[in-house]
């Protein structure tokens, strides 16, 4: 392979910049370029009229790529840099593309394509919550799970193929039935729960949704605006002013929120607030969390008054009673209180004025919730991912329906091969040039 080199910090100028070298000419090329010779990992060299660097040397295959790998850490002046990538690809160098030095470490066997994906993740990080989704995934939290089911049940497709061999002696079965009946359940349980965490992964990637709904004129977009401590959306005593949803991200103890105002959902003839009211019930679908804002100062009704149960289905409800303030204020001056409708001591209260911004407990609520929302073991965050492990769940299910009415082990070769193959697809045991392209290209130079 040809030796590449690349700017490896942010462009830019700083206190100090990477270049990074990998292949088989790195240290012969970096020891022309500092007229010396590296014999330990870490020098201190000059570069002749340029600068003065120090150098780490990571010789293969101990190296991030599995090849020799040399960074040169130079003063962050662009000319600086510029210079010493024009000095290196004169002695030897091509200037490496988005992501070569991570698909480099795949192909030498240093990571699997779970983990090279992982360090993009790592890399666009912007919460605690992302970095951790994609450490687990870097440290291999998906493919060792899915190694050791592959492996077995490679296994036993190695046996019915065995079989099939011997097809004259129908009498001959070398793989237990029984046995590939219980590793098809636990496969099917262990696909099912991954595929499942892809809606958890989904939302610590992109920010855990969270639909604001109500009555209109309840304070939905007040407690917006209180939540991102901006005047993000219009505040009106008018009912009906928000007409569509708005839309921003919050960040709570290290995890990212999209925080969405809806439309107050009410009976209306007006088109347009129908529109806004049919995309507040879309954005309740989309929600792992629903803010049910209630009117503390107004009759109350529960949730499923104006939204399906159905929809409802294993999201988290966090009930607020807003306008709290008002009923301060009134018990303080002594005055009516038929005004006011507090509900039913059977249901959860969080009093809170929107308007004063004062939230009570709201924000530890909404961690929490986020929190419950998280599976037991690995979560996946890839469309990739997703797709090809539901590919193999429709596999393992033929499986499991074709060893329930004993089928021939030619059937049951042909599914569990498409089950091995979509695992494969994951880790990169089987995959296209075209694909690792695809993968590779969304990299940042340098990585």
């Amino acid at each position: 392979m040809d030796t590449i080199a690349a700017i490896s910090t942010p462009y830019g100028m700083g206190g100090i910049a990477v270049i990074r070298i990998s292949g088989e000419q790195a240290i012969p090329i970096v020891e022309q370029l500092t007229n010396s010779t590296l014999t330990r990992q870490v020098h201190l060299r000059q570069v002749p009229d340029l600068d003065d660097v120090v150098v780490t040397t990571f010789r293969a295959p101990h190296s991030f790529t599995g090849e020799d790998v040399v960074e040169i850490s130079c003063h962050g002046s662009l000319y600086i840099q510029q210079e010493l990538l024009q000095r290196l690809t004169a002695a030897g160098c091509r200037l490496a593309k988005g992501g070569e030095f991570t698909q480099r470490a795949f192909l030498n066997g240093k990571m699997d394509l779970t983990q090279a994906e992982a360090v993009a993740d790592l890399i666009a990080a912007q919460t605690q919550a992302e970095k951790d989704l994609a450490l687990n995934q870097l440290r291999g939290g998906i493919s060792t799970e899915l190694a050791a089911l592959r492996d077995r049940l490679l296994h036993f497709t190695s046996l019915i193929e065995l079989e099939l061999d011997f097809a004259d002696h129908e009498e001959l079965e070398f793989a237990d039935r029984s046995e590939l009946t219980a590793l098809a359940n636990e496969m099917e349980q262990t696909i099912t729960r991954l595929v499942t965490s892809f809606q958890t992964g989904n939302a610590i990637k992109n920010g855990v949704p969270v639909a604001i709904v109500g009555a209109t004129n309840a304070g939905k977009s007040t407690l917006l605006n209180a939540l991102l401590g901006e005047e993000r959306a219009i505040v009106s005593d008018i009912a009906g002013t928000t007409r569509d949803t708005i839309e921003d991200t919050l960040i709570l103890d290290g995890i990212l929120f999209r925080i969405i105002d809806t439309a107050g959902i009410r009976q209306t003839t007006d088109s347009i607030e129908s529109l806004g009211i049919e995309r507040s019930l879309q954005a309740v679908e989309r929600a792992a969390i629903v803010i049910h804002v209630n009117d503390i100062t107004q009759p109350t009704e529960p949730l499923t008054a104006i939204i399906n149960p159905e929809q409802l289905q294993g999201k988290a409800i966090i009930e607020v009673y807003n306008k709290a303030d008002i009923l301060s204020t009134q018990s303080a001056e002594g005055g009516p209180s038929s005004i006011l409708h507090t509900p039913s001591a059977k249901r959860s209260i969080l009093p809170i004025s929107a308007q004063q911004r004062e939230l009570g407990n709201l924000t530890n609520l909404l961690v929490q919730a986020a929190g419950n929302l998280h599976p037991e073991g690995a979560v996946i965050s890839s469309v990739r991912h997703y797709e090809a492990l539901t590919r193999a769940l429709e596999a393992i299910r033929r499986v499991q329906q074709g060893l329930a009415n004993a089928l021939s082990g030619e059937f049951l070769s042909m599914d569990l091969q498409d089950c091995l193959n979509a695992l494969g697809e994951i880790t990169g045991q089987i995959t296209s040039q075209e694909v690792l392209n695809n993968i590779f290209s969304k990299f940042c130079i340098g990585k």
